[in-house]
């Protein structure tokens, strides 16, 4: 059994589809890049599963628990852990009571240094809002935050976007690690080639369905099918 199914899954918002039939599989401690173009539904299949969105039907599982009966914090309390694109940190709050707000005020201090072991630059600003950080460092606190509660699934929403070329490689440097902490991803990643060159497979979406699905190292070999859907290659 897979740790993620997802089977025939369709929806959107209001009366249209965004996505028109999916159907893939994660297995435990595996990096999986979903790609495509804008458009083609990759943060609308995030979404969906973790119950955001407005009108789905199909079918996900998460080790054996259909999740489409459940509302987003009981999916949370599985084990699945999201950071969205946008608004995903506290920008009032110190970079530490961000970290604790995923507990609670008794979190405990052990997995707050545990935490802090694996992002050195979170813990030298620990004591700084969210707000004063630059974009990197906000999108390590968010992946930080959701490691908190010591997932088994993660998903990731656009990890990269709207950073710096050289901020790139440290965010994807921080995934290419979470399933050494025994946590498995999804991501959805516009920079899809980065983003397969640390995954073990990836699919791409185009227009809700999922046009390719294979290990990451073959999508990224076939030149015809990068070329369309993944970009060109960034410049050396």
């Amino acid at each position: 059994m897979s740790l993620l199914e997802i089977t025939d899954l369709a929806g959107g918002y209001g009366e249209s589809d965004i996505l028109r039939g999916v159907d893939l599989a994660l297995e435990e401690g595996e990096i999986f890049t979903v790609a495509g173009t804008n458009g083609a539904g990759k943060s609308t299949l995030a979404r969906a599963v973790m119950g955001l969105l407005s009108r789905v039907r199909g079918r996900v599982a998460f080790d054996g628990s259909d999740l489409l009966a459940l509302p987003t914090e009981a999916r949370l309390g599985l084990g699945i852990a999201y950071v969205p694109q946008v608004r995903n940190v506290f920008p009032s709050l110190t970079v530490v009571d961000n970290l604790l707000a995923m507990r609670g005020l008794r979190a405990l201090r052990q997995r707050l240094e545990e935490i802090f072991a694996l992002f050195p630059a979170l813990a030298e600003r620990r004591r700084a809002n969210a707000g004063r950080l630059s974009g990197g460092e906000r999108q390590q606190l968010a992946i930080a935050r959701a490691l908190m509660v010591r997932p088994r699934l993660m998903v990731l929403d656009e990890p990269t976007a709207a950073l710096a070329p050289a901020l790139v490689a440290e965010i994807f440097a921080h995934v290419a690690e979470l399933p050494r902490l025994g946590v498995t991803v999804l991501m959805v990643e516009q920079r899809a080639r980065p983003a397969l060159a640390i995954s073990t497979r990836g699919c791409i979406l185009d227009q809700g369905r999922v046009a390719m699905l294979d290990r990451a190292e073959t999508l990224l070999a076939d030149e015809p099918a990068a070329d369309l859907y993944l970009g060109s290659p960034s410049p050396s």
